[in-house]
């Protein structure tokens, strides 16, 4: 049994799970309140699935890109239990647990999350030779920049308001997939199964080592 911990914003998510199903799980928007409400959240998980801390064989952790506080609040936390538990602890970029929920389809995807002061993170996903991956570097933009690059029919999931919505429709029309609130509810169950097979092996990160990824320069519009 894994424990998963998505704080990177404001939207936050905890799982239980374990390679044959997802045995609770709970996302809410926290509001800048991860201090005070994840740790309750995990304990009241854990006691609803009557299992102790003792019994977790890892923790799987998003590292960001994302809002700098959130973000320290989930890997401070994930680092504490495997520190205190002596279970390993495995870092997953925010994004790549965006997508994930997409990844069997045929057109590229663009997951968005909240990155603070009118900022939105991205990154584009694909399928190329039959192999689902991230393609090219995480971007920190504005909302006008969110369809900047995209040639194709895209999917765009995650933390979209509405001015991201309006500049993304604007650019590229009937190109631009918007999924609904419900399917961009960024989920911890996909960031365990993201973590999975390392945790399994027993091979997480280095915990010392393991740190947030920060995106600093915002890139404008050229036009």
């Amino acid at each position: 049994m894994i424990l998963a911990i998505d704080t990177a914003t404001q939207n936050a998510s905890v799982a239980l799970y374990d390679s044959r199903q997802v045995w609770a799980e709970r996302a809410w928007n926290s509001d800048r309140n991860h201090t005070i409400e994840l740790m309750p959240a995990v304990a009241a998980m854990l006691a609803g699935a009557r299992l102790t801390p003792r019994e977790l064989r890892g923790v799987a952790v998003t590292m960001g890109p994302g809002s700098f506080t959130g973000m320290r609040i989930g890997l401070s936390a994930a680092k504490g239990l495997s520190i205190s538990l002596g279970i390993p602890v495995v870092g997953v970029p925010t994004l790549d647990v965006m997508a994930q929920p997409f990844s069997d389809q045929r057109v590229p995807v663009c997951a968005i999350v909240h990155a603070g002061r009118g900022r939105f993170c991205a990154a584009t996903y694909k399928r190329v030779r039959g192999v689902w991956s991230r393609q090219g570097e995480f971007r920190l933009v504005t909302p006008a920049a969110l369809p900047d690059g995209v040639g194709d029919p895209t999917i765009f999931c995650g933390e979209i308001d509405e001015e991201a919505k309006k500049a993304i429709q604007t650019a590229l029309g009937e190109k631009a997939i918007l999924v609904s609130p419900a399917r961009s509810v960024r989920r911890a169950a996909f960031l365990a199964e993201l973590a999975w097979d390392r945790l399994a092996a027993g091979a997480g990160d280095d915990v010392a080592a393991l740190s947030p990824i920060y995106l600093h320069q915002v890139q404008e519009r050229s036009d």
